[in-house]
């Protein structure tokens, strides 16, 4: 199965997102996500079978077992590619908790023998893919209130012609 590891959103800043991406789609042509696929991703897994997926509940355990509700919020808009065929994205405070809670969970997934995508960890909510960025400015955006991120999930992507679904298999709450 395809997998990855992501902080959860609460559902204010889901909706909030939400509403700044419905706003967007008025101006920005692309394909949006869903809101229910709104989260910040850890660690890509890739495909991992059943043995690996027990090992990954497992480091989260650990990882989070320790640690508190860690504050989060949006601190804009950026991209990844070209202009004309790129990828919007929320940009999430890189906080010395946030940095350091992603870091933990990434640590224990190599203690438990879990190899996952090594990009550096840029904290980010994807908001569209294939867009096409306007030359003039995107002005009067409402972003989302800051808020707690408490839970860290290991999710199961599936990939269709429509785009992906995420299953949450796995929370781990951090209530330090």
């Amino acid at each position: 199965m395809r997998a990855f590891i992501a902080f959860e959103l609460p559902q204010r800043f889901v909706d909030d997102t939400a509403r700044l991406a419905r706003r967007l789609s008025a101006v920005v042509p692309g394909r949006f996500m869903p809101p229910e696929n709104y989260h910040v991703t850890i660690a890509f897994l890739g495909d991992i079978g059943e043995a690996d997926a027990r090992s990954a509940i497992d480091a989260l355990d650990a990882a989070c077992a320790d640690l508190g509700p860690i504050s989060c919020a949006a601190t804009g808009l950026g991209k990844f590619g070209r202009a004309s065929d790129a990828t919007l994205w929320l940009g999430i405070a890189q906080t010395p908790d946030l940095m350091d809670a992603a870091a933990h969970v990434r640590d224990r997934l190599r203690d438990h023998g879990l190899a996952f995508d090594a990009k550096p960890f840029m904290p980010h909510i994807t908001l569209a893919r294939r867009v096409r960025i306007p030359r003039t400015g995107l002005d009067g955006l409402a972003f989302p209130e800051p808020c707690e991120l408490a839970r860290v999930t290991l999710f199961k992507s599936t990939l269709d012609q429509m785009g992906a679904t995420y299953k949450p298999l796995y929370t781990a709450k951090l209530v330090g």
